[in-house]
């Protein structure tokens, strides 16, 4: 099964932007479609977007769409979110999923 570790959480002003990382622990990684989701307090987990293996595809949740991009480098078994025009509703724990595995997150925090 693979592992997913996510990276680059922080702190961020309204309005601005961030981009998360996803690395994966092994080559299958370009071969799976790519997602991911976020989760607020109080919230259920929430569907952000899904890429397919070779990053050709992407969809989004109607929340998202337009601000937030994912892609994806095969070669180094890493994804993606790149985040802009951040609102404090845009805070939560961010996930990334392949195949039913998942990260620990990375904790999101849009305020200023």
């Amino acid at each position: 099964q693979v592992q997913l570790v996510e990276s680059g959480g922080r702190l961020v002003q309204p309005g601005g932007s961030l981009t998360l990382s996803c690395a994966a622990s092994d080559s299958s990684f370009g071969t799976l479609n790519m997602s991911w989701y976020r989760q607020a307090p109080g919230h259920q987990r929430e569907w952000i977007g899904t890429t397919t293996p070779t990053g050709a595809y992407t969809t989004y949740a109607d929340s998202v769409k337009g601000r937030f991009t994912i892609t994806r480098d095969n070669a180094k078994n890493i994804a993606y979110l790149q985040m802009s025009s951040l609102k404090s509703e845009d805070t939560a724990v961010y996930y990334c999923e392949q195949r039913s595995s998942w990260g620990q997150g990375t904790q999101v925090t849009v305020s200023s």
